[in-house]
């Protein structure tokens, strides 16, 4: 029996959990501040408006990526790889470049960062259940799913691809009206909808427990 093995498999998600959480208050604390340096949030505007959106969206997001981290590790087992402790440092500075990029103007930028965070998190999220996977601790779960393959990530591919190329499009030529606003909706959906699937990822995990 590896003692550090297990040592690392018991011990992993709290600190992981810590780390996240310190990452996650950063990110909030540079949001806040965000709302309090600009003025021009509160003056009725279209403008305004949109940003109010963004902010709401990357609020959203920020929540939802502590959903999956600690859904995950409070579900699941796993070894973990050094990378486990480096990926909330990567989604951290995703967050706040995220965060540098709210304001007039910027909705193309936002767009770009948020399909790259996006991206992220559907790869982390596979790495971590791949790694679940091949531990015993998590049997009872997985012996009833089948391994995730290509096509299994064709709507996130496609998702990613859409979110980059109209936030490239913003970005280029500048719109920032109608357009802006529908796309920062489409995101602030997209969340919701994962949100949803956690959801009920969670409580399907503490049904199978009962």
């Amino acid at each position: 029996m590896n003692l550090i093995r297990n040592r690392a498999k018991e011990h992993f998600p709290s600190v992981l959990l810590t780390l996240l959480s310190i990452v996650q208050a950063l990110a909030l604390e540079l949001l806040w501040e965000h709302v309090q340096e600009s003025s021009y949030l509160m003056q009725w505007s279209w403008q305004s408006f949109i940003n109010w959106l963004q902010i709401a969206t990357t609020l959203f997001g920020i929540i939802l990526i502590w959903v999956a981290y600690a859904s995950n590790a409070l579900r699941f087992r796993w070894v973990p790889s050094t990378l486990d402790s480096v990926y909330p440092f990567i989604i951290g500075l995703l967050e706040f470049t995220q965060i540098a990029a709210l304001g007039p103007g910027m909705v193309g930028q936002w767009t770009v960062l948020m399909a790259a965070m996006y991206g992220l998190m559907v790869l982390v999220s596979h790495f971590t259940m791949r790694r679940a996977r091949h531990s015993g601790d998590n049997g009872t779960f997985f012996e009833e799913s089948q391994p995730a393959v290509l096509r299994d990530f064709y709507p996130n591919i496609a998702i990613v691809i859409a979110l980059t190329l109209s936030g490239s499009y913003v970005w280029a030529s500048g719109h920032d009206g109608v357009f802006s606003t529908i796309l920062i909706l489409a995101g602030l959906c997209l969340l919701v909808s994962q949100y949803y699937l956690s959801a009920m990822f969670w409580n399907s995990s503490i049904a199978e427990d009962e």
